[in-house]
């Protein structure tokens, strides 16, 4: 019998589903003559997670929504001075996201996701930390400014996220386009905010003109991907996996390989940005898998079945080798592993040898339960930061 041959079940809503455990990276960033480099990778946020949406505030500042204390808070980090940092915003009923520089104001703007489920658009006075609703009958996803009283954003509707230019000033809103995603941004040297669509299972970079409201179809994002952001030169980065790309669309050139990173840490790689010169760059990766099956092990011999269940994702797949399937889904996990945890006292597993590659983390293990000993070894493949499947070796 195996440790996770009982996986079954889900608490439905008395689980609170967590967020990802990412971290933000740093790096200079060089271009020249068509060359463009990264360099001097640093791990800035450090923070066991949510650490995600980084925005530079000018060249030497950045932005980034970081978890503190079972919320998440605006966390302004300083360049120059390496390890300075310093919270904006301390909400005690809700989290902010998403922070943005607010053109010609010392304010920053963040989406705020209250305790009760209203999620709303915030602006926040760096210097006094008032705060102020801009956009009180919109519940925003994502957001961009155009100038200090025009934005561009989505906004939540059922069946995904309409593309939405709203003033600030005199509260007039105008939607664009649906079925639209996360990634809004300026065009360098123009009057557009660019946005990315899905059409079918392909995302489109597509822009916009807030004034004129004229849309342009600009190229192709690589698959499944939606992050994307603009050099000075008209070059987009995007990323992929481990893997971050490029291509300058008014030269017509096709995606290419930037940068693969070799570096366990680092997975997933998404949310990029760019400073203004073009002189450094931050970008979001998922930690590696070995440290959410870790968690999952912690879990186990502490009999902990919430902590446990909460290492899979909803739809968890179960097999013996090679893919003979034996259970889906959270809800039979915890289900079976609560009565599990609950009749075996003497429940225990340690691991003998671990091997990571990419997203799959396989484990050789000694267990013990009810008095017995025995050796078995698990295949975890990691998706978005939660167990996707498992694979039983007997």
């Amino acid at each position: 019998m195996k440790r996770l041959f009982f996986l079954f079940g889900l608490f439905g809503a008395q689980l609170i589903l967590a967020q990802s455990d990412t971290e933000v990276y740093l790096f200079d960033l060089e271009v020249n003559e068509g060359h463009i480099g990264l360099n001097n990778p640093k791990n800035i946020s450090n923070n066991e997670g949510y650490d995600n949406q980084p925005s530079f505030m000018d060249d030497h500042t950045l932005l980034y929504a970081a978890t503190r204390d079972g919320q998440t808070d605006i966390l302004r980090f300083d360049l120059l001075k390496g390890s300075l940092k310093t919270w904006i915003t301390d909400t005690p009923t809700g989290s902010e996201y998403s922070p943005l520089k607010i053109p010609e104001k010392s304010s920053i703007s963040a989406i705020r996701l209250d305790l009760d489920g209203l999620q709303r658009l915030y602006e926040y006075d760096i210097a006094v930390g008032d705060a102020n609703v801009l956009l009180k009958d919109l519940k925003v996803g994502y957001h961009v400014w155009y100038n200090k009283r025009m934005l561009v954003c989505t906004v939540l509707v059922e069946n995904g996220m309409n593309l939405v230019v709203a003033n600030v000033q005199n509260g007039e809103v105008k939607t664009i386009d649906n079925n639209v995603g996360r990634s809004l941004l300026k065009v360098p040297y123009k009057t557009q905010i660019s946005y990315l669509k899905k059409e079918g299972e392909q995302w489109k970079i597509k822009t916009l003109d807030p004034l004129t409201l004229e849309t342009t179809t600009i190229m192709d994002n690589i698959p499944n991907t939606q992050d994307i952001c603009w050099l000075q030169d008209g070059t987009i980065l995007t990323a992929s996996g481990k893997m971050v790309f490029y291509a300058n669309p008014e030269k017509g050139s096709s995606w290419k390989p930037l940068m693969h990173f070799e570096d366990e840490e680092i997975q997933n790689i998404s949310r990029i940005a760019v400073n203004e010169s073009n002189t450094r760059l931050a970008f979001v990766a998922e930690v590696s898998p070995r440290h959410i099956v870790e968690k999952q092990l912690e879990a186990y011999n502490a009999r902990d079945i919430e902590g446990f269940a909460a290492t899979y994702s909803e739809n968890v797949e179960l097999f013996n080798y090679p893919n003979v399937p034996i259970g889906k889904g959270k809800v039979n996990l915890i289900k079976t592993y609560k009565a599990f945890f609950e009749s075996t006292p003497d429940l225990h597993c340690e691991i003998k040898s671990r091997i990571v590659i990419g997203n799959k983390v396989i484990d050789e293990e000694y267990l013990t339960m009810n008095g017995q000993n025995f050796t078995a070894v698990a295949i975890y493949e990691v998706e978005n930061g939660k167990i996707a499947k498992v694979t039983f070796i007997r």
